[in-house]
This record gives C-alpha cells, structure tokens and sequence, in this order.
C-alpha cells in the first residue's frame, strides 16, 4: 500500500469520527498562524490547535514575503464577505530552529531572495540564519504595512525542534496604535 493509500484510510476514519460540519469559514478564535512548510512544525501539533480555532498559512521559513501579505489581503475579503468586518484579529508568526531555509541561504541565495524579494545581497539583513532575530524582522515588516488593519494584535514565536517548546520572542500587541 503506498502512502497515498494510508492518507485515504486515515481520512475515512476522520469522516466517520472527527469531521464537524458545523465549523464556519473563520476561525472560531479570529487566528491566522503563519509558519514553515517544515513537516517537524505543523502549527496545529505545535500550539494544540483545535479543528476550525486558526486559519494556517505555511511557506517556507514562515517568512513575511509578496505572497503572504496578498495571502492576507484575500483573506481579509473574504472575511468580509463572511460577515466577520473586522477579518482576523490575531496574526501569529511562528518560526522554527534548525530550518532548511539555511541551507537554501547557503546553496541556492538568488532562489532564497527571489523568495523574499530582497536581492542576494540583502539576505543577511533578514536574519535568515536566526529565526529568533527572523521573527522580529518580520512583526517590524508587517508593522510596517499599511493595508493591515492597526488594530490587528501580532506576536512572534520560535519553535526549537530539539525540546519541543516555543520561545515568545515578540509579545501580543496590536500592529500599530490606534489612530485619534
């Protein structure tokens, strides 16, 4: 039986046993987590998350980057169109020790740039090798964006893959403060 198969069986079995029809569209908890396509950190697993409490983008590294704020921008409309004006109101970026992202900064930098539309050179200025100093970066970027709402609460978290345990590196705050 290939692994195909196995995720096939395994989806019966959550039909049968765990499929909650009643879930809406928006995360119950107005949470969107962003974090790496690294299969040892699945938000879900990592920060016990329930069936329907975040919505989860994964790309790599859990970088802010062009597609992640257009990615958000559409979620934003269709939160609006959901009924939900306010969209989501708590933006977790979560990033992660030991992460391939490296390598690629080492092996493939034109590639790694591309895909956080920096040039090769400006590579290290995003902290790709510390996701500690990564996370921060990234609040800052999107502190800086000004198509999100100010009132969206953010934070910043480092997953170490050797002992399982998140660091807060950015506390919950809202993006920028409210306007007079």
């Amino acid at each position: 039986m290939d692994f195909n198969d196995v995720m096939l069986e395994r989806n019966a079995e959550f039909a049968k046993t765990a499929f909650a029809p009643e879930l809406k569209m928006m995360p119950s908890t107005g949470t969107v987590v962003v974090g790496c396509v690294d299969p040892r950190v699945d938000p879900a697993n990592v920060l016990g998350l329930k069936q329907g409490e975040a919505a989860v983008i994964r790309n790599v590294g859990g970088r802010v980057n062009k597609p992640l704020l257009e990615t958000l921008a559409i979620l934003g409309v269709v939160a609006k169109a959901a009924g939900r004006p306010d969209g989501a109101r708590n933006l977790v970026l979560l990033q992660h020790t030991d992460c391939g992202i490296i390598g690629c900064h080492h092996h493939a930098p034109a590639l790694l740039a591309d895909h956080l539309g920096v040039e090769a050179s400006g590579l290290d200025e995003l902290a790709v090798t510390d996701p500690y100093k990564a996370v921060a970066l990234d609040v800052t970027a999107l502190r800086a964006n000004s198509k999100l709402p100010d009132n969206v609460v953010v934070s910043g978290l480092v997953y170490d893959v050797k002992t399982g345990e998140i660091a807060t590196v950015v506390p919950p705050a809202p993006l920028r403060a409210p306007k007079a």
